[in-house]
């Protein structure tokens, strides 16, 4: 079957589902997953579907569907220990502070801080702080706020209001979709509002996201590509999408 081929087939196959995943359509036309990605982004290029988290569903869907941070923890962990193990080398020095934003990913990344490199942790996200609570070498600062049950991170006035008064060495972001046009982007109001204070309070802004989320749009975009300083990402994310994207502003570096 020849790539156009096989396109119109995922197409039309997005259309009869309303949501496929990644993994469906890779075992249905048996190729890679890398190459359902790179035929989806061609797809979405077309407007015949729209990338999601994981999969695709058909063109006429408005919504990004936000999955909880349970779901999220068990898709692509491979992936995510290689990104999270990688962006330790974004880490400022002994004694720096660093900003850690909800998420699976910098979950993981939290869970791999060195024990012998003492840094103060600011985050709003409830199962890091609860991570660190204990780490020898973490000054751990909670950030106030309405706790949401999506993400098990604190949003909303009070949050964003902390989030203006600081000035960290390192944010560390995630983001449910990341492309050129719509730049970093969430479906939740508040989440958005707190990312972009996040970015806002980081001298150094590193995003860390899977390949998974390359070419997915949210409806709420938090940071164009040219706020963002470091992008790392999975060797799933295309060539050409990773050259936009540093072209666009961000040092991108490959787990």
């Amino acid at each position: 079957m020849y790539a156009e081929e096989r396109q119109q087939a995922m197409a039309q196959l997005v259309t009869e589902h309303g949501r496929l995943s990644v993994a469906a359509i890779a075992d249905q036309f048996d190729v890679t997953t890398e190459t359902v990605r790179r035929d989806l982004s061609v797809l979405e290029r077309m407007g015949l579907v729209r990338r999601v988290h994981g999969g695709a569903v058909p063109a006429s869907s408005l919504a990004v569907i936000e999955s909880g941070l349970g779901e999220r923890d068990q898709a692509n962990t491979a992936q995510k220990e290689l990104i999270a193990k990688a962006a330790l080398d974004q880490l400022p020095p002994a004694g720096g502070t660093v900003l850690l934003d909800a998420g699976s990913t910098t979950g993981r990344f939290a869970s791999m801080l060195p024990r012998d490199h003492r840094l103060t942790v600011i985050t709003h996200a409830v199962p890091i702080a609860a991570r660190l609570a204990v780490h020898p070498a973490i000054d751990l600062h909670l950030l106030p706020g309405r706790v949401r049950l999506t993400t098990q991170a604190a949003v909303g006035a009070d949050t964003v209001e902390a989030l203006s008064r600081l000035r960290v060495d390192v944010a560390f972001l995630g983001t449910n979709g990341i492309t050129v046009a719509h730049g970093l982007s969430t479906p939740d109001h508040d989440e958005a509002a707190a990312k972009r204070a996040m970015v806002a309070a980081g001298r150094l802004v590193v995003c860390l996201t899977d390949s998974s989320k390359v070419g997915t749009e949210a409806a709420l975009r938090f940071a164009a590509l040219d706020e963002i300083d470091v992008l790392v990402t999975d060797s799933g994310a295309d060539v050409d999408d990773r050259a936009a994207f540093e072209a666009a502003g961000p040092e991108v570096v490959v787990a």
